[in-house]
């Protein structure tokens, strides 16, 4: 028996603005899903339905979406329950890493029956079917299985790298190794994985634990972080497996990241298919079809209940709501959309008083952006991101990477050329 433990993510500065007001599994993605989706979704369709999803930093619509979406029948043993950050009287601390999460949750797992732990991050995107790793785990009588994915040596700095035998026993580990020691880092991997030049093994932040194991893992241990302070002690100790997955999988840590995650989505073949047999998870909010009019559109993905006067979108992802006048051109950007409509009152009001409405206004041109939700965008108005824009934080807008990302809320009055 299995159960698993999503971590809902610290503050996620990487991701500001985005994670200004909500944590990083919290931020929408494909303009109807939301970050969490992703590994819930995974666990459901391996046959997983017993989840705690660990949250603490920005996390009231992380709740708020959790609790609204995930219902199991009456009959059903199946629940995604929310188990959030607490100070009590033998610690006042929080979260303080990945391993302290788990760490402070166990007491909360006593009740539950389970011979496997397995450990998820709450802001990547992949497709996986856990019971493969857990069938190999079992096969090899693992005590730890680390899922492990073939990265090239620019990647590999980022991550925790693994050093495994033909086997899959893991011989050695280190975190974010610097370019100078990297040569002496490579694994075992297929031909084609090296023809691409991924001769490195990177740990995914997946986990598999035996129960008994986690537990003398926390007594040995008093470090906050898995793969800081506990997978390299455990090495040689217990048996620790690395479970190779060949597979689309990226982690969403910072906005150029999370941005072309999200325009690969609109190309013919995006490399995670949101059209597989095995469906993404997320609220039902009843929502209209989307209607476009007039509209050259090409490579877009539009999410429910958008209206489209646009004269063209391209490389674009639309979100829920999103309401686009015409005149107005979209290219390469991510336009999260509303979370809700404004009544035709509300429109005449702000009208009167010259202010835009929710959604993007006439003749706007949005090229190299991400427009979170609920923003006010005028008539004429010129946001154009690229590399030449220096970083940079500002009331309305922040720069990452050459990408423009207008904040939640925000309010862009006509005219405005951000550029």
């Amino acid at each position: 028996m299995l159960f698993s433990v999503v971590l809902g993510g610290g503050r996620g500065t990487r991701l500001f603005p985005l994670t200004d007001s909500r944590s990083k599994p919290a931020v929408s993605i494909a303009g109807k899903y939301r970050l969490v989706d992703i590994p819930i979704s995974n666990c459901l369709n391996s046959g997983y339905n017993r989840i705690l999803v660990l949250t603490q930093f920005n996390s009231a619509s992380l709740n708020s979406h959790i609790k609204n979406t995930y219902h199991f029948d009456i009959f059903s043993r199946g629940f995604v329950d929310i188990l959030a950050a607490e100070q009590n009287i033998e610690n006042d601390q929080w979260y303080q890493g990945t391993a302290d999460a788990v760490r402070q949750s166990m007491k909360h797992l006593a009740k539950y029956e389970y011979d496997y732990i397995l450990i998820l991050s709450g802001d990547q995107l992949y497709q996986m079917n856990f019971r493969e790793m857990i069938d190999f785990h079992e096969k090899n009588n693992g005590d730890i299985s680390i899922a492990s994915i073939p990265v090239n040596a620019k990647d590999a700095t980022g991550f925790g790298i693994l050093k495994s035998d033909e086997a899959g026993n893991i011989t050695n580990f280190i975190e974010k190794p610097s370019s100078e020691i990297l040569p002496n880092w490579k694994s075992e991997v297929s031909d084609a994985n090296k023809r691409e030049g991924k001769n490195y093994l990177a740990s995914m932040g997946i986990y598999v634990f035996s129960k008994n194991v986690l537990k003398k893992l926390f007594e040995e241990n008093d470090g906050d972080d898995f793969g800081k302070d506990f997978i390299p002690k455990a090495i040689g100790k217990y048996n620790t497996l690395s479970f190779q997955y060949d597979g689309y999988w990226t982690d969403i840590g910072t906005i150029e990241s999370f941005y072309e995650a999200n325009l690969n989505l609109a190309q013919d073949l995006p490399q995670f298919n949101l059209f597989s047999a095995s469906p993404i998870y997320t609220r039902a909010r009843m929502l209209p079809p989307s209607k476009i009019n007039g509209s050259f559109v090409s490579k877009a993905v539009f999410g429910d209940g958008c209206i489209i006067l646009a004269t063209k979108i391209e490389n674009s992802i639309i979100g829920n709501r999103t309401r686009i006048d015409k005149g107005s051109t979209i290219v390469s950007s991510y336009i999260m959309g509303a979370d809700y409509y404004q009544s035709t009152a509300e429109i005449l009001e702000n009208e009167r008083h010259d202010i835009p409405n929710i959604g993007i206004g006439k003749f706007c041109y949005i090229e190299r952006a991400i427009i979170d939700k609920n923003c006010q965008i005028g008539d004429n108005v010129r946001i154009i991101g690229g590399k030449h824009i220096p970083d940079g934080d500002y009331d309305t807008y922040s720069v990452k990477d050459g990408i423009i990302v207008v904040k939640k809320n925000a309010v862009i009055k006509t005219g405005t050329q951000i550029s």
